[in-house]
């Protein structure tokens, strides 16, 4: 059996080969398809071959997996710290990999199926876009600090009453082509933005995960999306804190010598920093965050987290990463914000209007079918506490008689 690494660029990939023992550079094939294939059929069936992640990584490991036995693709990051490498060259990186790979060594990167990939690139794409878009957005408030415009006196600067109140503010030539453009931009943006929540919507629409993660308070389609596309298979996580430490909101103690207080160790904790951010900026985004920080404190759902006094002050830090380290395992919302939020999103992937329909005598009305839900969970809630409050009092009970 021999291992193979490659070292893979734009245009090129660097070959390298070890059968057990120290690898042995080969040169190396350009990163084309008829290239690869060369490549593919130089190679026997029980080889295996190791690339790091990089962008054209996985269109490289389909071509090369028919001709071999596995096609490995490493977490880069994991590699730099594993082979300790003061040489940097693509020879030594590709023999670096060819021997990690035969000591069995390398830490693999999980591949997702087509539709995960195909959510990632749009969740990706959407992200670019809502940044792009804020740029704009930034340089038309530039102007308006540069012109002692004031702050404007609506929420939203960018809505039907604040172009208006743009429209009658009077600056100088170039500043008001400057707003004029950054405006045709936004406008541009919103349309793209639009366009990529419409697909988002259709995918989420055949998508039972995303549905049942649109169940968490303040938790909406572009979020559950995000979340759906970044953790992939959820059985590949055995417990909830294997998964809030995957989306990079698990504190780690980087610290030594005495703690400032010794009741308190992990008191200087910082979350880890992750190369793929985008799952946890979505979490944890003011946007995001700060509404779900309200949300989640309005809504009885048990078992309630040990930290809630932590999320009913939505105004901290704290409590904001606190909710966001908390929203991947909480569940329960009322069937009526359920159902308002499943009608959004058909509306967003083209469904057409309803009809409005008279009310039938007799039949609750919406504001007092979200008062009995209401009820519902909170009676729900109380039992769970006194059941924990029954369970703990058994558990402190020693006495030889006591009941188990």
């Amino acid at each position: 059996m021999r291992f193979i690494g490659l070292d893979i660029h734009r245009d090129f990939c660097e070959i390298a080969i070890s059968k057990g023992s120290k690898a042995r550079s080969v040169g190396r094939v350009n990163s084309t398809p008829e290239a690869l294939t060369v490549l593919g059929n130089s190679l026997a069936p029980q080889d295996k071959v190791i690339l790091e992640s990089t962008g054209n990584a996985l269109e490289i490991a389909r071509i090369l997996e028919p001709f071999v036995c596995d096609v490995v693709i490493a977490n880069p990051m994991q590699v730099r710290a594993i082979s300790h490498a003061k040489v940097k060259n693509d020879q030594f990186d590709a023999r670096s990999l060819a021997e990690l790979l035969a000591a069995d060594l390398v830490p693999r990167v999980w591949i997702g199926d087509e539709q995960t990939r195909v959510l990632r690139r749009l969740t990706s794409r959407r992200s670019q876009l809502v940044r792009a878009r804020t740029r704009p957005k930034n340089e038309i408030t530039a102007v308006l600090v540069r012109n002692l415009k004031g702050r404007p006196p609506m929420t939203d600067l960018f809505g039907r009453q604040g172009r208006r109140w743009l429209a009658g503010l009077q600056f100088p030539a170039d500043e008001h082509d400057t707003v004029q453009a950054c405006l045709r931009q936004i406008d541009f943006l919103t349309t793209e933005i639009a366009h990529v929540d419409r697909q988002l919507a259709e995918k989420a629409l055949t998508s039972p995960e995303i549905k049942r993660l649109m169940t968490i308070p303040g938790v909406g389609i572009t979020t559950a999306a995000t979340l759906i596309a970044a953790i992939g298979d959820v059985q590949r996580f055995p417990t909830a804190k294997r998964l809030v430490g995957y989306l990079g909101l698990d504190p780690r103690v980087r610290q030594s010598g005495q703690t400032p207080c010794p009741t308190r160790p992990n008191l200087q904790t910082r979350l880890l920093r992750l190369p793929a951010r985008a799952r946890r900026s979505r979490l944890v985004s003011d946007q995001n965050t700060r509404t779900a920080a309200r949300v989640l404190p309005a809504h009885p759902h048990p078992p309630r987290s040990p930290d809630r006094d932590r999320r009913d002050r939505p105004q901290t830090r704290l409590a904001l990463l606190a909710t966001a380290h908390h929203q991947p395992g909480l569940r329960l919302q009322t069937p009526d914000d359920v159902d308002r939020k499943l009608r959004a999103l058909e509306l967003r992937a083209g469904a057409p209007v309803r009809p409005r329909t008279q009310r039938q005598p007799g039949t609750p009305t919406a504001k007092q079918r979200a008062q009995l839900e209401r009820q519902l969970t909170e009676q729900a809630e109380l039992a769970y506490q006194r059941l924990i409050q029954d369970w703990q009092a058994t558990r402190n009970n020693t006495a030889p008689n006591a009941t188990p």
